[in-house]
């Protein structure tokens, strides 16, 4: 029988506990496959169109640019890099419930945000702050001569981002993601043990520093109105 105060039962392994683990939370990890498919879904269908008219247009005329932090870096900073310091902590300690509990945190975390911003977006419908520049990319502007909306001649694709503004899924999968790295290294360095080591609190607000500066970058480049990123950050920080 073997000695369980030996360190191999202190620190399991993945080879001898990993799979056990897995099993033990399938439900969780079918759980996360539902959330990604309605993810999905909600990616898919089409926003609701809040009624833009000739007078609202001309807060809506800021430049059409480029993301600053592209939609395929989201998963590198929210996600796999948390993971990279999760792994490098097994390493040190071989502690499989503790990386496997927090990758599974992280993904639940980030998953129930997007969900949840991408809920809202496709019921909100608000136009982003480039919207003139999606709807009419002649620079030439069409109303309705009735009701004096917006008769859109762009890409429909495009104009279906448009509609998308609140909130922001850049803030809200950054603080979900990034915030709970933050919430982790708070634990793991003992950050609120009250032996005053302001480099602790440095190593935790680092990973919210990397949040709001991508936050911030959705406002310069105009694809988010202020209280987007607020109402995203908030929630993604609530999630995580």
């Amino acid at each position: 029988m073997q000695d369980c105060s030996a360190p191999a039962c202190a620190h399991p392994t993945i080879r001898s506990h990993g799979v056990g683990v897995l099993r033990s939370h399938a439900y969780d990890w079918l759980a996360l496959l539902l959330l990604a498919a309605v993810e999905g879904i909600l990616n898919a269908i089409e926003p609701f169109h809040r009624f833009v008219g000739a007078g609202m247009v001309a807060d809506l005329r800021y430049p059409l640019k480029s993301n600053t932090v592209p939609f395929w870096a989201m998963p590198f900073i929210a996600v796999i890099g948390p993971m990279i310091i999760f792994t490098a902590g097994y390493v040190q300690r071989r502690n499989v419930y503790d990386l496997h509990h927090a990758i599974l945190g992280i993904l639940f975390s980030v998953l129930i945000t997007g969900v949840l911003t991408d809920a809202i977006k496709d019921a909100v419908g608000r136009p982003r702050p480039d919207f003139f520049w999606r709807c009419f990319p002649d620079g030439i502007a069409v109303y309705d001569k009735v009701t004096t909306g917006v008769i859109c001649n762009g890409i429909a694709i495009v104009i279906k981002e448009g509609y998308k503004s609140f909130p922001s899924g850049h803030a809200s999968w950054s603080f979900a993601g990034l915030g709970f790295l933050s919430w982790y290294l708070a634990g793991k360095i003992a950050v609120f043990d009250r032996r005053g080591h302001v480099g602790k609190l440095c190593v935790v607000v680092l990973p919210l520093l990397v949040a709001a500066m991508v936050a911030v970058s959705r406002v310069d480049d105009y694809w988010h109105h202020w209280q987007d990123v607020c109402a995203g950050g908030v929630l993604g920080m609530f999630a995580s």
